[in-house]
């Protein structure tokens, strides 16, 4: 896949690109079924060149999170710094964060960057607080600094039921509570947000997007039998690649979730 590199030195050679590009600020998981290694495949698989900043590193299995070992506050910032001045980044996502620090260095990165990068470039925050088995993946003091450095910055929130529970602390039950919970998250944070309604029960996964004074519903057939740990990783990047590639938002998420159904 080629791409076009911008290199720092003036007189240096630019190659063409011939495929957008994105960047993905997220975890390491040992079994590649999410973070970095699931943004990847699902980039490269819908014609996207890929970027990470490495977050932290997930010793794990579909089943349970051994151990999470971050990485500094400082190699998290200079990751997207870097990134930002060589590479023409067309849209951008966070996935697992962990701790206050690299929540604060991720928001600092993209506040410093903000003429070249966040005013320009969309920016997708998988608000990703317990894994698909339960564990927590988000240290309890970083939560309030997600709410207040990051969600600002985003094009679209994408939390599923069990992070949208803690973000309005109140229990989601059914459409109707999917509905009160995205009107209010809108509210409280200013952004599009992307419900996602999977863990309800019924025949259709559905989510919602709250954007602008307009309510979109996505449905698919639920997929029985698979397993669906990084289902949340893979969508949210879908959608990021969707907007790296110049589709509309609800275009992008339309696409998206045609990808993790199909």
């Amino acid at each position: 896949m080629k791409l076009n590199v911008r290199h720092p030195t003036p007189n240096a050679e630019r190659r063409t690109r011939t495929a957008p590009v994105a960047l993905t600020i997220a975890g390491s998981d040992s079994s590649a079924g999410a973070g970095i290694q699931a943004d990847l495949k699902t980039f490269s698989a819908l014609g996207v060149y890929g970027l990470t900043a490495v977050t932290c590193v997930a010793a794990e299995t579909p089943g349970k999170v051994s151990r999470i070992e971050p990485v500094t506050g400082k190699i998290v910032r200079e990751q997207i710094a870097v990134l930002s001045r060589n590479f023409p980044i067309a849209a951008a996502k966070t996935g697992l964060l962990f701790s206050a620090e690299i929540v604060e260095a991720v928001a600092r990165a993209l506040v410093d960057l903000s003429g070249r990068f966040v005013n320009r470039v969309p920016l997708v925050i998988d608000p990703v607080t317990v894994a698909t088995s339960g564990d927590l993946l988000l240290r309890p003091d970083a939560i309030a600094l997600y709410e207040s450095e990051l969600f600002p910055l985003a094009a679209l929130l994408t939390p599923n039921l069990v992070e949208a529970e803690k973000l309005v602390g109140e229990p989601i039950r059914d459409l109707k509570g999917m509905r009160k919970a995205g009107r209010k998250m809108q509210k409280k944070y200013g952004v599009p947000i992307l419900l996602k309604g999977g863990h309800l029960t019924g025949n259709n996964a559905v989510d919602l997007l709250f954007a602008g004074d307009k309510i979109s519903e996505f449905s698919a057939p639920f997929v029985h039998g698979v397993a669906t740990h990084g289902t949340g990783c893979t969508y949210s990047a879908a959608i990021t690649a969707g907007l790296a590639c110049g589709l509309s938002l609800e275009s992008a998420i339309r696409r998206a979730k045609k990808f993790v159904t199909a």
